[in-house]
């Protein structure tokens, strides 16, 4: 039977991620518009009975028409610090919420700091960066810090492999801002360090090297939590396979089209002489993206829905609420303070 909901429309949606995205919406009985600027494939990637409409960022005003009649635009198509913008802007002239999957920190903070005035005239919200990058980390921390002032967040990331998507590749040549991270409360460049710790995840990962990587969740985590000091980090080896040009796409290894991957996300928490710590583990971080910006959209579509504006994440949805539906449908496991027993 046909669903009765509002449509979710997935701008991008015959990439990479966007295809997780449309097979996730679809598997929860949401109705869908596909996206994109070739309609030849969209029709090659879209299942049967998916509403397919073409667009393209070049020429603006083909964005409403494609969005006309949808409650909610997720954006999936990179590079974000391109598409960010103009497609949330579309979105708000739709009367659609906005949500997108970006590890861009340029592109998260031009949303945030663009669109909320926009969004709030439109009794709408937009949420930038509602995925692997970005959400988790903000959601993980707004777990585990008590209100007040926080002295230092701490987010260590490995990853077996990194088998980058060809929208990653793109963003890399194409993202050459500099990244940042939280100094004295404060956004400031980063400045890389040779002196950065190991750091033991569960095995198999285990004991990895590590650099410091700043991805979108310093922005969203700095948005909305006064805290003095913020380090992200990311395995060694899993920067070098990105950097690597031979090293080739992901491959699906399952009937959902995931890789291999496997991943551990950890956040570190520490308040008034006090440490907390927890974490998620999973597979595939592309794939594992499109439960969590699913569920967000659900929440979105809801009746009673209260906010409006620019937001991050964890101000978007109650962020114990939503790692718990994630953590209870098997698309990730959450582990540490906090997390169910």
């Amino acid at each position: 039977m046909k669903s009765t909901q509002p449509s979710i429309a997935v701008f991008g949606a015959a990439g990479h991620t966007g295809q997780f995205v449309v097979q996730e919406a679809l598997r929860r009985g949401l109705a869908v518009v596909a996206v994109g600027r070739d309609a030849r494939k969209l029709a090659d990637t879209m299942p049967p009975g998916v509403a397919c409409r073409t667009a393209d960022l070049a020429d603006p005003s083909s964005l409403d028409p494609a969005f006309a009649g949808c409650a909610v635009v997720i954006n999936c198509a990179g590079p974000f610090m391109d598409t960010a913008v103009p497609v949330g802007q579309a979105a708000l002239r739709a009367g659609c919420h906005y949500l997108d999957v970006t590890a861009e920190q340029a592109s998260t903070l031009a949303t945030l700091d663009g669109l909320d005035a926009p969004a709030r005239a439109a009794g709408r919200v937009v949420v930038p960066a509602a995925a692997f990058y970005g959400g988790l980390a903000d959601l993980l921390a707004s777990t585990l810090a008590a209100p007040g002032p926080i002295d230092m967040i701490t987010v260590a990331v490995a990853l077996d492999h990194w088998w980058p998507t060809a929208g990653t590749r793109r963003t890399g040549e194409r993202n050459t801002a500099p990244r940042l991270v939280v100094r004295q409360g404060r956004l400031a460049p980063l400045v890389p360090s040779a002196d950065v710790p190991d750091w033991t995840f569960a095995e198999p990962l285990g004991r990895q090297a590590m650099v410091e990587i700043p991805f979108s969740e310093v922005i969203t985590l700095a948005h909305h939590l006064p805290v003095g000091e913020i380090r992200s980090l990311l395995n060694r080896s899993a920067l070098q396979d990105i950097r690597d040009a031979a090293t080739p796409p992901p491959t699906a290894t399952d009937g959902t089209g995931r890789s291999a991957q496997r991943f551990e996300l950890a956040v570190h928490v520490v308040q008034g002489g006090s440490r907390r710590m927890a974490g998620v583990r999973g597979q595939d971080i592309y794939a594992v993206t499109a439960p969590i910006v699913v569920e967000v959209a659900q929440r979105l579509l809801g009746p009673a829905y209260p906010h409006r504006g620019a937001l991050a994440l964890a101000q978007a949805v109650d962020p114990v609420d939503l790692l718990q539906s994630l953590h209870a449908a098997g698309a990730l496991k959450w582990f540490g303070d906090g997390a169910p027993t």
